[in-house]
């Protein structure tokens, strides 16, 4: 029978395609799991006397050591039966997660996952992240983004920083609109383009999907300040979850 160790470092080689290293020759029982591009552990799985995690036995367990994001977060664990204080990384926020059947092995993958993005590097921890809205400027000056989608439904647009795949963006159209007009869904990004005119700058763009269109009156500059909070679109923001509804 597939023991939870040799199950864990399945799952881990499936999603994280991450493979075990061992590196001390005196605990040949213990791996490490680490992010591909900045090398930082994310999962360490070792095999330890019970009584060093504070239980009455001297029996050997495997557990798992994942590093929780939110320090009140980890306190809160180390409450709970089947999880210790990170044994031998007690700085960091690291935790010990028994793999003795004591947690589920559902919940054993969550605090993982946590661990892999805690530890993420920047840009992996933006590929992971879910998907977001923004409330994004379209200048009429610039672009005539009205007569664009009056043609297609799917058009390119400059590549904002922090947005990803699968993100919807909200086009506020500046004055003399001053109003949010679109609703579009990014299906593409990090289309290299080179363009510099002195006021505009871009190196890349990104590909957006119209899939609403609100008229001015709806959204206008007025309501989204005094309503929302929203004092400025100058560049990409998020947007606050009443204006989120309202959009809907």
């Amino acid at each position: 029978m597939e023991t939870l160790r040799e199950q864990l470092f399945a799952h881990i080689k499936k999603k994280y395609k991450a493979a075990p290293e061992y590196l001390w020759r005196k605990f040949p029982g213990y791996a490490v799991f680490r992010h591909s591009d900045n090398r930082k552990w994310f999962a360490i799985v070792m095999d330890v006397p019970g009584n060093k995690l504070g239980l009455e036995t001297e029996e050997i367990i495997d557990i798992l050591n994942v590093k929780i994001a939110d320090p009140f977060l980890a306190d809160i664990l180390m409450q709970q039966e089947g999880f210790f204080r990170g044994y031998h990384i007690s700085r960091g926020n690291w935790v010990s997660v028994a793999l003795d059947g004591t947690v589920g092995f559902d919940e054993i993958c969550r605090w993982l996952e946590e661990s892999y993005t805690a530890t993420a590097s920047v840009k992996t921890k933006q590929a992971v992240r879910p998907t977001k809205e923004w409330i994004i400027p379209a200048n009429p000056k610039y672009y005539d983004v009205e007569a664009a989608f009056s043609k297609e439904n799917e058009i390119d647009w400059k590549q904002g920083k922090g947005i990803k795949t699968g993100d919807t963006v909200f086009l506020y159209v500046a004055a003399p609109v001053s109003a949010v007009l679109y609703k579009c869904r990014v299906t593409k990004t990090d289309m290299p383009y080179l363009f510099d005119n002195g006021k505009i700058h871009m190196t890349s763009l990104m590909k957006i999907k119209l899939l609403k269109r609100y008229k001015p009156e709806q959204f206008p500059f007025a309501v989204l300040s005094e309503k929302y909070g929203i004092h400025a679109v100058r560049g990409p923001r998020g947007i606050p979850k009443s204006l989120s509804e309202a959009l809907q």
